[in-house]
């Protein structure tokens, strides 16, 4: 198997619900809407197995000083060959002369954002509003 690694924002809808429902994410049932947001993130990385969609990353950035993860998922047939890994490298290098790249792991997530080397805070919680949509 030969993964690719693009740069592009570009994404078809199916594309996005595919990997998106791989997942099991919500947002997979709004593609429309993640076809915009891709086009907003500042920085997008995706991995491809020939034209199939199979992982990607996504942050936010102020330009200088912070940069905050938002989506980073590998389709389940395709987790376990450091795609995910791989792709949180290329966010880092993006992001090497910043003070700060934060990401909010879910508590079963731990270990891998860990073994990429970010450390879970012991004085700061995640805090989020939640749209009744999804």
């Amino acid at each position: 198997m030969n993964i690719e690694y693009k740069t592009t924002k570009d994404f078809s809808r199916d594309e996005l619900e595919a990997l998106f429902l791989s997942v099991e994410w919500s947002s997979g049932h709004f593609p429309d809407k993640l076809v915009i947001a891709m086009k907003n993130f500042k920085t997008v990385y995706s991995a491809w197995d020939n034209d199939k969609l199979i992982g990607m990353i996504c942050a936010m950035d102020d330009g200088i000083m912070n940069a905050y993860v938002h989506y980073l998922l590998v389709d389940p047939l395709y987790q376990g060959q450091e795609i995910g890994r791989t792709l949180v490298e290329m966010i880092k290098q993006h992001y090497k002369d910043y003070l700060r790249v934060a990401v909010i792991a879910y508590n079963d997530e731990l270990h891998f954002y860990e073994n990429c080397g970010f450390k879970k805070s012991v004085d700061a919680s995640p805090m989020f509003i939640t749209s009744l949509w999804t």
